[in-house]
């Protein structure tokens, strides 16, 4: 079996981060993607979802039909987009710094469609700040492992008319002062 690229090679291409982003929590068929990503053409799209797929960070979960040709409903894998701590460990300054403008360009730009939207009702459902913890690396494990048991129940579409929002978080420690 051949070797599987890391994690955050595959997902920190700004096209294929949004495409993560889009199927988050849901099954969405590769004509859905291309609605939900007007400015990507076809071919780029198709091509950087056989990436994710291949690397295991997305799976087929559904095939049909359509036209003589054949489309796919897409889910995210097992591998899942999350960049772990060892890969981040492992990532030379430079990675790191490339990868971080990647999320925070794809946050931008999804801060930019809400604030250009001519829905303003999307804005009561925005917010952003800031501040501190004071944590152990224990502890920060505790405090994510509880966020994951909290935030469960709130992953998955249910069907109910709930509007999709996405969390962006981001970790900075502070370095002690010398």
């Amino acid at each position: 079996m051949a070797q599987r690229s890391s994690v955050a090679d595959v997902v920190m291409h700004p096209v294929r981060l949004r495409i993560v982003q889009q199927l988050g929590g849901r099954r969405l068929t590769t004509a859905q993607l291309r609605e939900a990503l007007p400015d990507v053409t076809q071919a780029t799209l198709y091509r950087h979802v056989a990436t994710l797929v291949e690397a295991g960070i997305l799976e087929v979960v559904g095939e049909r039909r359509v036209r003589g040709a054949v489309e796919r409903t897409l889910a995210l894998g097992e591998q899942m987009a999350h960049v772990g701590q060892a890969e981040l460990r492992a990532m030379s300054a430079a990675q790191l710094r490339t990868a971080f403008l990647t999320y925070l360009g794809d946050v931008s730009a999804s801060f930019d469609r809400i604030v250009d939207h001519p829905e303003a009702s999307l804005r009561d459902y925005l917010g952003f700040g800031r501040g501190p913890l004071y944590v152990t690396a224990d502890d920060l494990a505790a405090i994510q492992a509880g966020l994951g048991d909290l935030l469960a129940p709130y992953l998955t579409d249910d069907g109910t008319g709930k509007r999709r929002v996405s969390l962006a978080t981001i970790l900075l420690p502070e370095p002690d002062d010398e």
